[in-house]
This record gives structure tokens, sequence and C-alpha cells, in this order.
């Protein structure tokens, strides 16, 4: 017989055993993470309880949640933290900071997510320094949204740390779906029919037996719970499974028939505890005591439904369910009013007012406007989940038209910020139903602006946001003029062809009244980029540059900086300023960690890749990109491999290349909005490396689709020029190179003079060439853009190879191969070497060094710890625990042979340094 047959777990031995193997994994110093699924009643609660009985040598940390419409911020972490607290002060001020907001323990702004999770994390790790932790969750499916996330994300990024979460669940929620689960099916026949006889005490007929098993598939609760709430008459001939509820249906009704058999008294204190969210003895016995209830006397009569010690708890959460389903209304508006009465206003204000709001009989402003600052208060504390739900009940108590909309526009807001994007509209709808003025129709056009742009809608939001900054502009010129520069970044990412949204938000802006002196940094940047695309780079270049680079001062707001510093960094990139680039988005980056902004990291981390990518700085680039794809995976949020698709190309490995752009490859040739360009400019980069002309043109020429050159797609008319150049379509690059001279020149750049230069040079005779050659060296090797130096080395070697000047063309060659094979440059220095063969040189092929077999994980970790980052700074840059990096820095050093974090630059490939 089994462990688990032994203890009364009938037919639940593998599962048992996969529990157990888990234990002995975190034991010897790993982690797990494990979803336990199944339906009501199939037993996930008693397996979770095996596991914790199984674990007295652990440290076990206990968090559930309650079906309740209550979204209490954080309430869940509350749980599985607060026996941890007394560590916070061992975690890096940003992760302590965070976390005391969230218990209240410190006023401050309401801390990112990501931030809460890495806090969360970093205290679970640092626990299990001493032993290893357990962490056990039930009822997963009902966890407030803010706690959801952020264990969820703890979950995904354990690894070494000693450390298993556990979570039970019917239908786990989407932040759940990507971990491992232990699906919990009914019992095998045999098992149930054996568990059903044990809970008849009677023979039953074995048609009417086995009809039970069948229809229960096998379910625990059901086979136990059934048979109570039937005669044995009812039993005997089977009358009594007659019906067609689902399953839940039945076990919940066979509750309610045991709960008609007790006591108006006993059935009143068992609503109580139902209606009381989390538990708490204290609170059940004043709102009986209130209701007139010998709550002693009541919990002793509950037929085994209820069990009060440290926390009241029912014996399925089915039970809470039917008993409150079952109450009449006016019963269950008494309860809670009891239940408010009890609950200290100065203590738990928020779950006071939320029994005032289910106490309401009808409209109550007092109580709307309480639950309104509970809103706030949730939100103070980043619960935005909870916030939207505050305000949605205060929105059904309110009688007045106006307060209406208002609420029901701040709901819409709140859950926009929350990413509950068809809520969001659903209030919206709720708002229009009512007179709106005029001011709260352009916030109902604003707010579906910016539902379109932040769920992926892109097409819809250019215009969306037009539309209500226009309403805006009579009304609230500052805000009409900040939701115009939201339309703009919206229309450079929408991928449409041939819409003319750009230019008209352009025109809109500059048909504005000037903005309130002093004009905002905002103000300056949207008259800017207005120019930029109605009047060309040339009108724009200086007043651009200057509007920009306010994103780089420490006078900005933060709130501002980090919301449109990514369209002041436009503004270099499209006038080929990438210091300026750099400048913006460095700035940004550590303006974002300092803070916890990590929500909007990624997006500034993805922009300086690429300018790290385009400097030549391939192990900066990986690092930064590494941290990108840490914080996205954190979250379980996607963003589009900007950087990543160009450094793989740059790098020109074949088949890793050509895996990327195929997985990046827009679905259709007809799209050409920035993701779209971006993945055609890589590509024709990577065959202008392998000197696949036509196919390289074939790409620029997508890239380059837009014919006006307003932004992006000028980073790829030099390839297009180059590569019709080789192809022998002279007038396609020469009307390249003039496309490219009117993006080039306002801002005269060395960069983009210098490219301009090497461009000019391949159409040119040879008089003209060999000047604007040299230059294109003398100009590119004054900025940190190496790759686009050693181009101009490369085909200034091949120009002078057709000159017939060999030995000439072998020094040009010769550094551009240098380069390549020390940037990590793989396709154009097999091209460099194929040059310098053919001018009679001897060339030893290089290869890769093969000597690291490091994963992509240890790969990051070891770039960063290069660079001199602590543990602690590696694991919050890649969202894991210092004791992971730490266990990932061992396996590095076993594998490249050495003994310490300072010999890594020794060792490590040139290409990933």
């Amino acid at each position: 017989m089994s462990r688990a047959d032994m203890i009364g777990l009938r037919g639940r031995a593998p599962e048992c055993a996969a529990l157990d193997a888990m234990l002995a994994a975190v034991r010897s110093g790993q982690s797990r993470t494990l979803v336990v699924r199944g339906e009501a009643g199939v037993g996930k609660t008693a397996l979770l309880e095996y596991l914790v009985d199984s674990a007295s040598d652990l440290r076990v940390l206990r968090a559930g949640g309650v079906e309740s419409e209550m979204e209490l911020a954080f309430a869940g972490v509350h749980m599985l933290c607060a026996p941890l607290l007394d560590r916070l002060e061992r975690l890096p001020a940003p992760q302590r900071e965070a976390l005391e907001v969230v218990f209240g323990l410190s006023g401050g702004q309401a801390p990112d997510r990501l931030l809460v999770g890495l806090a969360v994390l970093g205290l679970l790790a640092d626990a299990a320094e001493e032993r290893p932790v357990i962490c056990v969750v039930d009822d997963a499916h009902w966890l407030d949204q803010a706690s959801a996330q952020v264990v969820a994300l703890v979950a995904r990024r354990l690894l070494a740390e000693s450390v298993a979460v556990v979570f039970a669940a019917r239908e786990p929620g989407a932040e759940l779906r990507a971990l491992p689960e232990l699906v919990v099916a009914g019992l095998r026949d045999a098992d149930a029919r054996a568990l059903l006889t044990s809970a008849v005490p009677f023979p039953l007929d074995k048609r009417v037996r086995d009809r039970i098993v069948a229809e229960t598939r096998g379910n625990p609760l059901a086979l136990l719970e059934l048979p109570r709430g039937m005669t044995a008459a009812q039993l005997a001939g089977g009358f009594g499974l007659i019906g067609g509820e689902s399953l839940s249906g039945r076990i919940e009704e066979g509750f309610r028939v045991r709960l008609g058999g007790l006591s108006s008294e006993v059935q009143l204190f068992l609503l109580v505890a139902a209606a009381e969210p989390i538990g708490d003895p204290l609170v059940v016995w004043g709102a009986a005591e209130r209701l007139g209830i010998d709550g002693t006397a009541a919990a002793a009569e509950t037929d085994g439904l209820l069990e009060i010690g440290a926390r009241v708890t029912f014996r399925h959460p089915l039970v809470r369910s039917a008993i409150y389903q079952a109450a009449p209304a006016k019963d269950r508006r008494g309860v809670h009013l009891a239940l408010a009465e009890v609950t200290d206003q100065e203590v738990d204000p928020d779950r006071r007012v939320w029994h005032l709001a289910a106490a309401a009989p009808g409209p109550d402003e007092d109580v709307a406007s309480e639950l309104e600052r509970s809103a706030g208060r949730a939100q103070a504390r980043g619960g935005l989940a909870a916030a939207a739900a505050f305000l949605r009940l205060s929105l059904e108590l309110t009688r007045d038209p106006a307060r209406q909309a208002d609420r029901a526009l701040a709901a819409a807001q709140v859950s926009l910020q929350a990413g509950s994007f068809d809520a969001a509209l659903q209030l919206l709808e709720t708002a229009e139903t009512g007179k709106l003025d005029e001011i709260r129709r352009a916030r109902v056009d604003l707010l579906r602006g910016q539902i379109a742009f932040a769920s992926g809608i892109g097409a819809d939001a250019p215009a969306l946001l037009l539309k209500a900054a226009k309403r805006l502009a009579p009304l609230d010129l500052d805000l009409a003029r900040e939701t115009l520069l939201d339309a703009w970044g919206a229309a450079i990412v929408a991928e449409r062809v041939g819409g003319d949204d750009l230019l008209e938000i352009c025109r809109a802006a500059r048909a504005l009244p000037p903005p309130t002196e002093p004009p905002r940094a905002v103000d300056a940047l949207l008259d800017a980029m207005a120019v930029l695309i109605t009047d060309g780079r040339a009108a724009a270049a200086p007043a651009a540059l200057r509007a920009a680079s306010a994103f780089t001062s420490e006078d900005i707001p933060l709130e501002a900086g980090i919301r449109w510093g990514w369209v002041a960094s436009a503004a270099h990139s499209t006038l080929w300023d990438f210091d300026g680039l750099r400048a913006i988005n460095e700035f940004q980056v550590q303006r974002a960690r300092d803070v916890g902004a990590l929500e909007k990291l990624p997006l500034y981390l993805i922009a300086l890749g690429v300018v790290d990518v385009c400097d030549g700085d391939f192990a900066a680039a990986a690092a930064v990109i590494a941290e990108a794809e840490a914080v996205t995976a954190a979250t379980g949020s996607s963003i589009p491999p900007f950087a990543d698709l160009l450094l793989v190309c740059l790098r020109g490995k074949e088949s890793e290349a050509f895996t990327m752009i195929e997985a990046t490859r827009p679905d259709s040739e007809s799209v050409n909005g920035f993701a779209a360009t971006q993945a055609y400019w890589a590509a024709a980069i990577f065959y202008n490396g392998l000197g696949r002309y036509e196919e390289a043109l074939a790409e620029a020429r997508k890239a380059c689709a837009d014919p006006s050159d307003r932004l992006f797609s000028m980073w790829a008319l030099p390839e297009l020029i180059e590569a019709a150049a080789r192809a022998g379509q002279v007038e396609v690059a020469r009307d390249g190179l003039e496309r490219l001279t009117k993006t080039t020149r306002p801002a005269g750049t060395d960069l983009g003079l210098g490219i301009e230069a090497r461009s000019s040079a391949l159409l040119s005779d040879e008089q003209a060439a060999e000047g604007l050659y040299r230059e294109a060296v003398q100009r590119l090797g004054r900025t940190r853009q190496r790759p686009d130096l050693a181009r101009a080395h490369l085909l200034y070697g091949e120009w002078l190879r057709r000159q017939g000047r060999r030995i000439d063309a072998r020094f040009q060659l010769r550094t551009a191969s240098e380069m390549f094979a020390v940037i990590g440059m793989q396709a154009f220095g097999e091209r460099a070497r194929r040059e310098l063969i053919a001018t009679g040189e001897t060339v030893r092929k290089r290869t890769a060094a093969t000597r690291d077999d490091l994963t992509a994980q240890e790969r990051q970790v070891a770039q960063l710890a290069s660079k001199g980052l602590s543990n602690a700074d590696i694991g919050a840059r890649l969202f894991i625990s210092a004791r992971t990096v730490k266990y990932h820095l061992r396996k590095v050093f076993g594998k490249l042979d050495i003994a310490s974090r300072h010999e890594l630059g020794r060792v490590l490939p040139a290409d990933t340094l």
C-alpha cells in the first residue's frame, strides 16, 4: 500500500509521488514550480495538505484566493510574505521601498509590479538560505490580479534558490498557463467505487453505484457529498440521480440541501462566515454578535461545513458559494452591514467600505465617495485592478448622471492601466449612455485611442487620438498637445500602407494656438516633430535636436520623460545623430532602473541595443537585449526583436540569421510600419554581407517603401544603394542616393555625411570616387559606428582592386578584415577575405571560437559579470535572484576552466564580450 493510501488519499499515489520528487529537488538546492490543476472537488486541496505535511522540515508559506468580487490589491502577496517582513532590510533599496509601499509601511509612488515581484523573489531566496521554502497558493484562480501577476512572475524566475511555489487552480489564469502542471483527474473506477462505498452506510445497487461513479467522473468530493444530500430510498432506487445540473452545480446543490436541514440561526452564522473574505475569526464573531447570534453554539452545529481555528475555513470553496448564493438578498445586505460595523475603519477602511457597498439597497453617494477614496489608496499601492473594482462599485451606487460619467471614465482609465482593455471599453460605453458634455466626450475619445494603442490595435489608434485632440483643443490645450504627441508616436508604430495619419496629425499640431508660457518640453518636442513631417528635415533639424536633448535633462518630469522619451529619440535617429540617440536612451534606461519603472524599460533597452549594435559593441548589445528579454519574459509580454534581429544579421552567421529573418518577416509585404521596416533593413544588411546583392536589393526596396523618407526607412537607403550598384541597377542606386542626401545634410553629422560619401563613391567616376572613399573613412573614423567604418574600408578596398591597385587594396581590405573579426561580423569578414585572396594575398579562414558551450542565460550572466556588476545587480537586470546568478557563474567557471569572474574578459570570445 502506498503512503498516499495509508493516509487516506485513495488512488493518488502518482500525484503524491510527483510532490515527493519536487520536495526532494528543493531539499537538494533546486527550485520548482507546479500548478496543480483540476475541477472543483477533485482533491487539489487535499494534495496541498499532503505536501505541507510532508514538508515539516521546510519553511512553509501559505496564501489563497477567496471567491469574492473584491480585488484588494496584493492581498495574496500580503498573506505569503507577511512572515518574512523582518527580512525587508536585506533587500536592495528599490525593492525594499516597493514592498514597503505595497504593505502600507511607507508612502510613495505606486511601485512597478515587476519591482514588487523581484522584491518577493529576493525575500524568498533570502529565507531559503536558512532552510528550503515551500509556497503553497490554494484557489489561485481567485487570487487578486496584482498578487497573481507577482507570484507567477516569481515562479517563472526561480532556478537555484531551494524554493518551490505550488499553485492549486481549477482553470489557471493567463499568468499561470506557461508553468509546469500536475493535472488531477477523477479517481479510477475501482478507487471511486471503494470511496463511494465507504461514504454510504448501506449496500448500493451496483447499477446505481456505477452510474454515480460515471456521472461524477470519479470526483472525490462529489462521491463523498452527493450521498449525504439524498435519502436511502433515493439512493437505493437511483431516483436522486435525476437532473441535468453540472457536476459543480450538483455538488453545490448537495451542500444547499444539507444547509436546509440547519436552524435559521446556524444558516445566518454560516452566511456571516461566507461573506467575510479573509477568514478572520474575530470579525466573524463580532458580526455574529451584532446580529444577535450565539456564535459558539452556532459554530458547533454546522454539520462539518465550517471549521474555526486560526482562520475560518469551509469544508470546500463550493460550500462558501452555495451558502452565499442560497441566502436571500435581504439577509446578505444585513450580514455585510454587520461586517462593516465590526471592521476597523482605521486599520482596514477598504474592506469596510466594500461591505458597506454590498449592504447598500440602492444608490448611496456617501458610500460611493468612500469607494473612490479606496480606489485612490489601491492605486497608490499599485493595485490597479483593485482600484478599477472599487470604481466600478462606486459607479453602481451613483445616481447623479454627471458623477456617473466621471466615475465610469475614471474606472475606464484605471482598467486601461491595468491592461483590462475589454473592461475599459465597456466602461466607456457606460459613460456614453449618459449625457456627456464636450470635455467628457473628449475624454471618451482620448481613452478609446489610448486603449487601441495599448492593446495593439495600432492602425486605429492614430485616428482616434487625433479625434480626441481636436475635441480637447478648445477645452484643454496642454492635454490636447500631449494627446497629439501620443498620436504621433502611435502613427509611426502603426503598420498602415498609404495612410496619411502622421501628416494629418502634424498639420493639426501646427494649427493649434501657441502653448502656454513657458512652453514645456513636450510642447517643444511636438512642434519640432510636426515641422519635421510637414516641412522636412532641413526646416526642423535645429529645433528637433534641441527639443529632443531636453529629454536627457533631470529637469524634465519623470513621467513625461519615460512616456515621451522614445518619441524624442526619433528626432535623433531620423537625423543620423546616433550620439544623441545613445544619450537619450542611456538616460531613460537609468531613470527607469532607478525608480523601478520596469514596464517601460524594455522599450528603451531595445533602442539602446540597436545603438550598441550599430556601434559594433555586440557584447553591450547582447547584455541590454538580455535584460529586455528578462523583463518581458517575467511579465509574459512581448516586444518585436529589433535589436536582436539586427545583431544576428550583422554577425552574419547564416543559419542563425536565416532562421530569425524568416521568424520576424511580416505576414504581408504590403506592411510598412516600423517593425516591418526594421526587419527588411536588417535582412538587407545580411544579404549585402553575403554578397547576395539581388536579394539585398529586394529587401531594401521593401524597407524604403516610403518615398518621402520621413522617418526610419532612410536607414535602409545605404543598403539599397550598395545592393543596386553591385547588381548593375544604377538608376535605382542614383535615386536612392538622391533620397539619402536629403536625410544626411540637414544635421550634418559625421555619421550621416560619412555614409553619404561612401554611398556616393559607389556611383562616381574614378577621379571622384577615391576622394569620396577617403572622406567616408575620415568622417566615419570620428564616430563610434565601427561597422560602418569597416564597411567603408571594405568598399574602398574592393574599388581599389577593381582599379588594378592591388597593394593599396590589400591595406584597406586587411583593415576591414581585422575590424570585422574584432567586431564579430562573420559574413562581411568572409567577403573581405575573398577580396584579399583576389589581390593575391594568402589569407587563413577565420573560425569562430568553439571552446565555450554556455547556455543563453549563462552567457548573459557572464557578460554582465565581466563588466563588474555584482550578483545582486545582475539579478536585478535579469530578473533572477542573486543565488541563481551565483549558480550560473559556478557553471560558467567550470565550462571555461577559470576560477573567478576577473578572468572572464580574458576567456570569453570577442563577439560575446
